[in-house]
Formats: structure tokens, sequence, C-alpha cells
């Protein structure tokens, strides 16, 4: 760490892992490689915080940041990046990723590795990027929200299959939901005309891409000030497979089955009760989503020279 943060505060020497330990299996061992890291680059041996709940987060990081924390990393899944996020959101504090979930959907749309080491030195070594958050229903996440089949597959998916396959456990628990009955849903994209259609999900978010690394979104960024929407409304099994391809090949052809859309603010009304997640955890099922983007919210450390990455600082 050097200089100062983007909102000009002076930098603070303390880095702090804050891990969601049921993610890591050999904590000790981890801790002396992160430790190791730090000292290594002349800094003060870092804060080692740990709870084996999502839960707690945000009380963890608020000890992070009274300990004089400068950089705080997220060590876990979508569910401890989005608290940590939460929590660092508008204070300028740096948040690196140490990617340890089933999908990791916000680590990988800011390309940060996968091995410890690598990613260690993304988040001591690399560039400060300032990106979105947005809000569902009040609560504030880093990559995608939804209502209808996603959330259903992320309740479904097994959480032990997942900490044994990763995402391929979602792909597992998406096989029986594919010939769920389709709902109208109304959806409000800023000031427009409001777009009425049966489909069977919505999903909102800065980031589009999906577990394992499929883009279903290929034009959203997650410092572009706005929100990306897909709507999938597949007629059948056909349907679903259209649908899949164009997700594999990263297409942007739109038609009456998939549909994408850009707005600062999304308003989604469903006909019936669906199933609802934020950043892969489930929340009470309800008939209405209201998205909103929180801009320029968060800065994270990114690897330098990021192609194609959010703009520096």
């Amino acid at each position: 760490m050097d200089g100062e943060s983007a909102d000009g505060a002076a930098d603070r020497r303390i880095a702090a892992f804050v891990v969601n330990s049921s993610r890591v299996h050999d904590l000790r061992g981890f801790w002396h490689t992160c430790e190791r890291a730090a000292v290594a680059r002349g800094l003060t041996p870092p804060l080692l915080l740990a709870t084996s709940t999502d839960d707690r987060l945000a009380e963890v990081v608020g000890r992070a940041l009274q300990a004089g924390a400068g950089l705080v990393f997220a060590v876990g899944g979508d569910g401890t990046v989005r608290a940590c996020a939460e929590a660092l959101a508008g204070s300028g504090i740096r948040l690196a990723i140490i990617p340890r979930g089933s999908a990791n959907l916000t680590a990988n749309a800011l390309g940060i590795p996968l091995r410890l080491s690598h990613a260690l030195a993304v988040g001591f070594d690399g560039q400060d990027r300032r990106i979105d958050l947005a809000t569902a229903n009040g609560v504030p996440f880093a990559a995608m929200a939804g209502i209808g089949i996603d959330a259903a597959v992320v309740d479904a998916a097994s959480n032990s299959l997942k900490r044994f396959a990763g995402w391929p456990a979602y792909a597992t628990a998406a096989i029986n939901k594919l010939t769920r009955k389709p709902v109208t849903f109304v959806l409000q994209l800023d000031d427009a005309e409001p777009i009425s259609i049966a489909a069977r999900s919505v999903a909102v978010g800065n980031c589009g891409i999906l577990p394992g690394g499929f883009s279903i979104m290929p034009q959203a960024r997650l410092d572009d000030g706005q929100l990306d929407v897909a709507v999938l409304a597949p007629t059948g099994l056909l349907g679903w497979a259209s649908i899949g391809l164009r997700v594999i090949l990263g297409s942007n052809n739109d038609d009456g089955q998939l549909q994408r859309h850009q707005a600062r603010q999304v308003e989604i009304h469903a006909d019936a009760e669906c199933p609802r997640q934020i950043d892969g955890e489930v929340v009470e099922p309800g008939t209405s989503l209201t998205v909103k983007v929180l801009p320029d919210a968060l800065v994270v450390r990114v690897p330098n020279q990021l192609r194609g990455g959010p703009r520096p600082e």
C-alpha cells in the first residue's frame, strides 16, 4: 500500500483479513502464508479476523476499521465479499478479495486469481479501482440479484456439493428447475414505459458473469454507473438450449426468449410469489424487487494493467 486512498485519506499501514473460516480448510497455514506476504512487503503484521458465518461479517469488518486497517481482504465467497463491500462502501478503504467460494462472481469479474499467492499479490501490489455497488430492496450487493429461477437454483444447490464441486453444483440444481412455470413480470426501467413479459427469471447486476465464468450480460461493467438486466423467457427445453448457447458464446443477440437491458434503477413486480437472491444469498420469497445502482461506491484492488476492466483511479 502506498500513497493515499481514493478519497484522499492518509493511507494506513495495517492490513486485515476478514475470513469466513468455513471456507478455509487450514486456517493456521493460510494465516502464516498471509502474514509472510505482508511482512515481506515491509508492512505491519496483519490482523486475522475470522468468523464461521457471514451474518457477523459487518461486525468483524467494523473491528478491522477500528484497529486502523487501510486494506481489508475478504476471504470467502460472494456472500463474504458482499458483506465486506457493504461495510466499506463510501469509506475509501480498499477491499481486496481472496476467492474461496463456489461461484466467486465479483472476483471473476475483476480478474482476481484463485491461487492464494497470486490473489495476495493482487491485494498487496495491485491497482486501485473504484467500482459501483447496488442495492436490492435496500440491501447492498456487489455482483447480482435476481427473482425467479436463478434464486430457486441458488436455494436448491447443496452446500456440501458447492464446497466439494464448486460452480457445477448450481448446474446440477438447475436441471430440476428448468420446467418451472413462467410468471408475468412487469419491469420499470428508469422512466421508460413498463415492460410486461411472461418469464422464468429476471436478474439484475453490476456483473454479468454466472458461476463457471459464463457471461449472461456481456455488456455489464462494474464501473459504468449502470445496472444490466437479463430477462429469461425460454419456451421449453429448446429455448433453454438457445439461451445456454448464447451464454457460452457470450453473445449479445436478443429475442423473445432472452432480453438484456440497462438502467440505473429497476423495479420488478411479479404476479406470483417467487424465490429471490442477492449475491448468491437466498432471501425471503416475494413478488417484487427494486434494484438501484450506487456509482463509484467502493475501492477495490485489481491486477495491474487489467485489460477491459474497470477504469483506474
